[in-house]
């Protein structure tokens, strides 16, 4: 047994048992988010999933290698607690971008490929990319943490009044309602295989050079990133905002852009992770270059997957030794924590909750019906997006749903929602899909005119879409929850946003399912097969 642990930002663990995958990030098990420090909830979870027990675990891969003496000795603690004092015979160190890139690599199910990780920084690196064959990893190109996209990207989200290494997707999806103005090749640019950054400084004093070359207050940053939350983006500092961001989102993709034309000359497929990699317009630009079934972007991109790439570059390498490695591709990200329906039923009870039995057919009726639906089934999702286990679902024909959905759980008025789609209906509804539909969320595509008009609710302002393609043979009631909406309404979508108040991890367990069901008033909540309904409500769906 291989255990992977990151003890930094969204610290989480993950143990690989043979062709067994269980993971979980601290923040879901604690509920502080992007939680950093010691993952010990992490590891006994992964642990309990397995029937595992610490003398079981063969080797720790630690992600990351660069760490102050106090975070060191809080890690040696925080491993000698659950491991004993021996735990050091156990403990190799991965580096940060090495993970990252090796959870790319070893998951594409690719023999060959290029692996590329961009970041704002993590042992000193900010990028890297590496030759990737038979197993084995080498190190062509990297940035240092002074030459960083992704802390330029981190900057201007400060800039705006957002939290930097949070809130950069804010910045993605209010750029869509502005166009670019500003030329910034005078801020970072592409050197061969690296990014040059001729600010030369980074963090909050890259933020105060960007706010002078904008002319943007930063004093009044936050006061003016409040208000476009609440809708207000017509004011001229709104406006400027606005410019900012769409100027900084297109200097990203074409970035991206001259750097995808020359890795498509190496001639092998991509594999991608990294904090930049969650950037799906820039993911879209690198998909056109390459291709769709050329790009394979780790679903678990961000920091909360490298305790994942730090244990299959583990795995990886004892398996070259033994001459037993071949390539894996991971099907799915269910590897979460799960709770059978005699647990959820005993805690309903417990609660002293009125709940039915229902199936597929009566959440696809809820949701035709109008209802707001927190759905969870089966184990938690791995990584940073909700793919039907954990998820608020709606009708995505109504556009009104969004501002119901804005209110019930306090979040951003210009951010989009997005959509899970029959498999077989993404041909249809995507209108620049070259090969096989995304399953993680990791790529926006340009939204079919077709489905512009049947589902409006998750298609953002400038026409595109951040689709989920659900496989039967991979998620079989999700498959069928929105099958049965597509025979009642005619359309095989259905709206799903991640099952949490907006600044709050997804909910893990029936617990954090409730409490949240509560606290955004939504309609319905079905676990595991159990509905329950909001107090008061008089007209309910029909349960079998």
């Amino acid at each position: 047994m291989i255990l992977g642990v990151h003890d930094g930002h969204d610290a989480g663990a993950v143990l690989i048992d043979g062709e067994r995958i269980f993971a979980v990030n601290e923040e879901r098990l604690n509920r502080v988010k992007k939680y950093r420090g010691f993952p010990e909830l992490s590891i006994k979870a992964v642990l309990n999933m397995a029937g595992a027990s610490p003398e079981d675990v063969d080797v720790i891969a630690v992600a990351g290698i660069f760490r102050k003496q106090s975070r060191l000795l809080e890690l040696e603690a925080g491993l000698k607690g659950i491991f004993g004092p021996e735990f050091k015979r156990k403990v190799l160190f991965v580096e940060h971008h090495l993970a990252h890139s090796a959870g790319a690599y070893y998951t594409s199910g690719w023999r060959e490929a290029l692996a590329l990780s961009i970041d704002a920084a993590g042992d000193g690196l900010s990028s890297s990319i590496y030759v990737a064959r038979d197993g084995e990893m080498i190190r062509i190109a990297q940035s240092t943490y002074i030459d960083s996209l992704g802390d330029f990207y981190a900057s201007v989200t400060e800039l705006l009044g957002f939290r930097p290494m949070r809130h950069e997707g804010k910045v993605m999806s209010l750029a869509a309602y502005g166009r670019p103005t500003y030329d910034l090749s005078a801020i970072i640019e592409l050197n061969g295989l690296s990014f040059e950054n001729h600010l030369k400084v980074i963090g909050v004093e890259a933020t105060r050079k960007l706010a002078d070359f904008f002319g943007y207050p930063f004093s009044q940053a936050k006061e003016i990133a409040n208000q476009m939350k609440r809708g207000k983006l017509d004011g001229e500092l709104q406006r400027k905002a606005i410019e900012i961001a769409a100027s900084s989102q297109a200097h990203l993709e074409k970035l991206i852009e001259e750097l995808g034309m020359k890795l498509k000359s190496k001639g092998f497929p991509l594999t991608y992770a990294g904090g930049v990699a969650q950037n799906v317009k820039a993911n879209a630009v690198l998909r056109n270059i390459v291709g769709d079934d050329n790009l394979w972007v780790f679903p678990a991109m961000d920091d909360g997957g490298l305790a994942f790439g730090a244990a299959a570059f583990v795995k990886a390498q004892l398996e070259r030794l033994d001459g037993g490695w071949k390539p894996f591709k991971l099907e799915h990200v269910y590897i979460g924590p799960s709770y059978d329906e005699a647990y959820v039923e005993d805690f309903l009870r417990k609660e002293g909750l009125e709940f039915e039995e229902v199936d597929e057919k009566f959440v696809a009726d809820a949701l035709a019906e109008g209802k707001l639906v927190g759905f969870f089934q089966e184990a938690m999702e791995f990584g940073p997006r909700a793919l039907g286990n954990r998820s608020i679902l709606a009708d995505p024909s109504d556009e009104g749903v969004k501002e119901r959905l804005n209110l019930a759980l306090k979040r951003d008025v210009f951010q989009p929602f997005a959509p899970s789609m029959l498999w077989e209906r993404a041909e249809e509804y995507l209108e620049d899909l070259g090969g096989k539909p995304n399953e993680f969320m990791t790529m926006s595509y340009t939204a079919s005119d077709v489905f512009r008009e049947l589902a409006p609710a998750v298609v953002h302002v400038d026409g595109t879409t951040r689709p989920q393609a659900v496989r039967k043979e991979i998620n079989p009631s999700y498959y069928e929850v929105i099958k049965a909406f597509e025979r009642k309404t005619g359309l095989g979508a259905i709206l799903n946003t991640s099952f949490n108040m907006h600044g709050e991890p997804i909910v893990c367990s029936p617990e954090d399912a409730l409490k949240t069901f509560r606290n955004a008033g939504l309609d319905v909540l079905v676990v595991e097969g159990f509905a329950v309904w909001k107090k008061n409500e008089i007209t309910r769906p029909r349960a079998r």
